[in-house]
């Protein structure tokens, strides 16, 4: 069993999606990139997440339904979300359910990897 952190890393936007696996990695994290939270999803009993990171809104489920399924099935992996669109209730409502951060894109890439260690040093 390795004790290299892994992160999970769910966007629709296949150039950013890249982008984050390849900061991601470069900081020496194991980085798991989904296209869609369907995706996720289904291989989250394959693949232990000590983080992830998810864009809010995505064809098909989003971001904050992600989250909502995972939190309702005891899942407390820290969750950072990203979004193009700010939506500032949707903002406190994820807050409030206990998000690790909330980032406007374009974001500062090493505000994320800050963000990830602190989740990580958790």
């Amino acid at each position: 069993m390795s004790n290299l952190k892994s992160i999970a890393v769910v966007e629709d936007d296949a150039s950013l999606l890249a982008a984050l696996e390849n900061l991601i990695g470069a900081h020496g994290l194991d980085v798991h990139g989904f296209a869609n939270a369907e995706a996720f999803l289904a291989q989250r009993d394959c693949v232990e997440i000590d983080c992830l990171i998810t864009d809010v809104q995505m064809d098909g489920m989003g971001g904050v339904e992600l989250f909502d399924i995972l939190r309702k099935a005891g899942d407390t992996t820290p969750v950072i979300f990203i979004t193009a669109f700010e939506d500032e209730r949707i903002h406190r409502q994820v807050m409030a359910a206990g998000a690790a951060a909330y980032f406007k894109k374009p974001f500062d890439c090493e505000d994320v990897i800050e963000c990830v260690e602190q989740c990580l040093a958790k």
